[in-house]
């Protein structure tokens, strides 16, 4: 029996239907993070949608940069970094680490002991330790051992179906 909805578009997910399978990947809603780390050039962020938890002892979390980002390589080598889950009050924060890198002038933010810039005011902070990288295609799997963690009440930042909601 075919349970398929009448008006679902069904296809195969190849180099002609990429568009239609990101269009279907945009129906799972997902937290916005600010992922943070320390080069040589200075302070450096990226907006992040790939967070997710791993496991609970370690205390692990992941997330997955895209191979082709001009801040790949810098994040790929951070040893510590933190990942920052933004609050729905802190889209405009959202869209100037997309943009650029260095947007820390359009947040409060301290260093930690590691020198990794820390974002203040968002709803939850991960500082982590780099785990483990592992090759996922075009992006990689970056885990994290969280070493400590900030959180308050609020409502979070979500984007679903191409737009911040």
């Amino acid at each position: 029996m075919d349970t398929t909805p009448h008006d679902a578009h069904a296809f195969v997910p190849n180099s002609e239907t990429l568009r239609d399978y990101r269009n279907a990947l945009g129906q799972f809603a997902t937290g916005v993070t600010v992922v943070t780390c320390m080069t040589e050039n200075g302070p450096m962020g990226m907006t992040a949608n790939s967070f997710s938890s791993v496991s609970l002892e370690p205390c692990l979390v992941l997330w997955s940069p895209s191979k082709t980002s001009s801040r790949y390589e810098h994040f790929l080598n951070a040893r510590q970094y933190a990942i920052h889950v933004l609050s729905a009050d802190q889209a405009e924060l959202c869209m100037a680490f997309a943009k650029q890198a260095d947007a820390f002038d359009k947040c409060d933010h301290i260093m930690n002991a590691h020198n990794v810039p820390l974002i203040e005011n968002c709803l939850a902070r991960f500082e982590c330790t780099q785990y483990a990288v592992h090759d996922a295609g075009d992006h990689s799997i970056i885990l994290g051992q969280v070493n400590y963690v900030t959180c308050t009440q609020g409502a979070p930042l979500i984007f679903a179906q191409g737009s911040i909601v």
